[in-house]
């Protein structure tokens, strides 16, 4: 009979409060692909398809509608010949977290159900660099989570803006600066859009004066203004929710040619899975804009997916890829961090439930 697929469902409980610009979350659901091949149904790919609530276009009521559908074609699949474009022919669009589960579940069962996506150094043990999130709250919370941040080696942090009083963000910025300087630590900064078109300007000069290296999304996607800020802002400034819903090769391409931002996020739950964040790569590469990878509150199925794409590439700066030990009922994988950056630990297996 060839390749089955199924799908499962499962709730992670974060291990503490996790505030983001969208309010409070208290859990994350997500849903797993399983593919296996009836000859030897002992050997299995395991793909993450986590979209978020407020922010995935393909976060919709009847999703394990279309998850059944999709899980439904699988065996007109032929691994044989299996390429990450061919998944487009039955994927619907507008669904790039059920692309990155799909594409995550095949890859996985050509290289053996050993949760190896990609063979590559990062499989092997070669660390890649991350930064170390920031989470949402109050200045003293924020303020422990820095130094704690520093002394376990990271020296790029993220810090969300744009959700607290701008003043009290400023007053944070300002005690991570009076105790370490550029040298020893980067500072990214994302707004997820929360700045007002009229005051963005003004702010990011503000924010200027703290040694920023790079702000996301500081307005909301999808205005006009965003290009003539990126020409104008003191900061360099990365497209992050800017460049969801943008899926063909020459969407992405009119949009970063006309925007010009300095850098774009890729999130491949967001963006298109890995084939589109592989194009997103492709194309800003052409235009002499940088990226960087990050995972988007998957559990360690998806994280590890997107470390081994990140794995693909010559890293030159830290990727956004630090998040597994936010959940409660996490995975246990071989995935580790230390020292600010992740790597896979060959000495610990995988126990998946």
């Amino acid at each position: 009979m060839g390749l089955q697929a199924s799908y499962s469902k499962k709730v992670f409980q974060f291990n503490f409060e996790a505030r983001t610009s969208r309010g409070l979350m208290k859990d994350k659901t997500s849903w797993f692909i399983k593919i296996w091949d009836d000859l030897n149904p002992k050997i299995s790919g395991i793909g993450e398809c986590g979209p978020l609530p407020g922010l995935s276009v393909d976060a919709i009521p009847d999703i394990e509608a279309v998850l059944g559908e999709v899980v439904g074609r699988i065996p007109q699949v032929d691994l044989s010949t299996f390429k990450l474009e061919h998944l487009l022919n039955f994927i619907p669009p507008h669904f790039p977290a059920i692309t990155f589960g799909t594409e995550t579940a095949l890859l996985d069962l050509i290289h053996g159900g050993k949760r190896v996506i990609f063979d590559n150094d990062f499989i092997r043990g070669k660390p890649i660099p991350i930064n170390g999130l920031i989470w949402m709250g109050d200045l003293n919370f924020m303020i422990d989570q820095i130094d704690q941040k520093i002394q376990q080696g990271y020296q790029c942090i993220k810090l969300k803006v744009g959700s607290l009083d701008f003043d009290r963000e400023c007053e944070v910025l300002a005690y991570i600066r009076k105790r370490y300087g550029q040298k020893e630590i980067s500072l990214r900064l994302d707004a997820n859009g929360a700045f007002k078109v009229d005051e963005a300007l003004l702010k990011l000069e503000a924010l200027k004066g703290f040694g920023i290296h790079s702000i996301e999304q500081p307005i909301k996607q999808h205005l006009s203004e965003m290009h003539e800020l990126c020409r104008q802002s003191p900061i360099a400034i990365s497209l992050d929710e800017e460049l969801i819903g943008v899926e063909t090769p020459e969407q992405k391409f009119e949009m970063l040619s006309r925007i010009k931002p300095q850098f774009i996020t890729l999130k491949p739950t967001l963006h298109g899975g890995l084939s589109g964040c592989k194009q997103w790569i492709e194309i800003a590469h052409q235009l002499g804009i940088g990226w960087w990878v990050t995972s988007a509150l998957e559990s360690n199925i998806g994280l590890n997916a997107i470390c081994q794409f990140a794995g693909n590439y010559a890293i030159t700066i830290p990727q956004g890829l630090g998040t597994g030990a936010i959940y409660e009922n996490n995975f246990k994988t071989p995935l580790r961090v230390k020292d600010g950056a992740i790597s896979l630990n060959a000495s610990y297996g995988w126990e998946l439930e």
